[in-house]
């Protein structure tokens, strides 16, 4: 263990590929804390009465405002150690705890699992060099920090997203709602469907705003299985596609009986004279269960064919995003060849508009004929009504 323990890296920034932004380290979504001598002060099986100290007090709220989730990772006692975070004030900031005497490094990887991070994603702090070693060894994405770094993370740039949003200050109440969720689900014993009628859902597509900016920009940049081009569009590139008639700003909310999901999905749409171009689609890893982004789809489709145009989606293969790939091949989206497609380039000049040049290439184009689509049986849908302003003049 020794030569693991030589081999812990320095916490780094992903590689190009992984990172949205070249230049910015890709944003910690879960920090997950190890408890004897890190995030508390001693040995809880050698003192019940370990303490927390102001400043790992100030860490762990200061974290959980920014809207970055914290678990733990601890070869302890369960119940003691679960008792004595009661005990502290703070047990209700950490999600899918782990704490038994198995590896940590399997705890942090069911830890991601549960939470469908990708490692790239997740943090691991620990006092330990060698338990920090193993979980490096298990997966090298994961970055390690120190015992002694705790107090220095909130000013760590993978720990600053440049806005914090309104939905960020409540990730974790919508995660810890989305486990109640999930706990009525195990136990429903119908269909999935019937499941999914029983909670009441509701989506709200809406233009977009400059109120609604950030979290768009948010959503470009965390969402990476459900992204369909990876691209990632500055506030400024966002402000200015508001302002522009050939372009829509679309986000989406969710909500059900349980809560808010918040926003969970942008659209970017570029109106040419026989063709929609959806430019791009991101929603929530959460949301899939629920056909979120069938949903999207479908009632974009049945705008489009209201008009008589056809679609096209941008499409950019990433190592996260096999999902979007389905997810537009189920909705009807091919390969195919169409004159239309030579409608949706015009203009063009190599890039996506508005997005990054540093990760804009790659681009293909999936070709869909528009024809009506159903309203969704799952869930109420309000959304706005796209034709009218695209109907041609006759």
């Amino acid at each position: 263990m020794t030569e693991l323990a030589d081999r812990v890296p320095a916490a780094r920034n992903t590689s190009p590929e992984e990172d949205p932004v070249p230049g910015k380290p890709t944003l910690v979504k879960c920090l997950i804390w190890d408890l004897d001598n890190t995030l508390w002060q001693g040995t809880l099986l050698e003192d019940l009465e370990v303490a927390l100290s102001d400043e790992i007090r100030d860490v762990i709220t200061t974290l959980d405002s920014r809207g970055i989730l914290q678990s733990i990772a601890s070869k302890n006692d369960y119940d003691l150690a679960r008792q004595r975070l009661e005990d502290l004030g703070v047990a209700e900031y950490f999600v899918h705890p782990r704490i038994s005497w198995g590896r940590k490094s399997e705890s942090v990887l069911q830890i991601a699992e549960q939470l469908n991070f990708a490692m790239n994603t997740i943090a691991f702090i620990d006092d330990q060099p060698t338990e920090r070693a193993e979980v490096n060894f298990r997966s090298d994405e994961v970055r390690c920090y120190t015992a002694e770094q705790a107090t220095e993370l909130p000013g760590l740039p993978e720990f600053s997203p440049e806005v914090v949003t309104v939905d960020a200050r409540q990730r974790r109440q919508m995660y810890q709602a989305s486990f109640r969720r999930d706990a009525e689900r195990e136990s429903f014993s119908g269909p999935d469907e019937e499941f999914l009628r029983s909670l009441d859902l509701v989506m709200d597509i809406k233009r977009a705003d400059e109120d609604h900016l950030s979290r768009v920009e948010e959503l470009t940049l965390r969402t990476s299985q459900m992204n369909a081009t990876g691209v990632h569009y500055s506030d400024a590139a966002l402000r200015g596609l508001l302002a522009d008639p050939e372009h829509e700003v679309l986000t989406v909310t969710l909500s059900d009986r349980f809560g808010s999901h918040g926003a969970v999905g942008v659209m970017l749409l570029q109106y040419r004279p026989e063709v929609w171009n959806l430019k791009l689609l991101a929603t929530s890893c959460r949301v899939v269960s629920f056909g979120a982004g069938a949903v999207i789809l479908n009632w974009l489709i049945d705008q489009a064919a209201q008009v008589g145009v056809h679609l096209v989606a941008d499409f950019r293969r990433t190592n996260r995003n096999r999902m979007m790939d389905i997810a537009y091949r189920f909705a009807g989206f091919t390969d195919d060849p169409c004159g239309c497609l030579a409608d949706a380039s015009a203009g063009d000049t190599g890039r996506v508009v508005g997005a990054d040049d540093a990760v804009a290439g790659g681009i293909q184009r999936l070709h869909l004929v528009a024809g009506p689509r159903p309203a969704p049986t799952t869930m109420r849908l309000t959304a706005p009504d796209l034709a009218p302003d695209r109907l041609p003049i006759r």
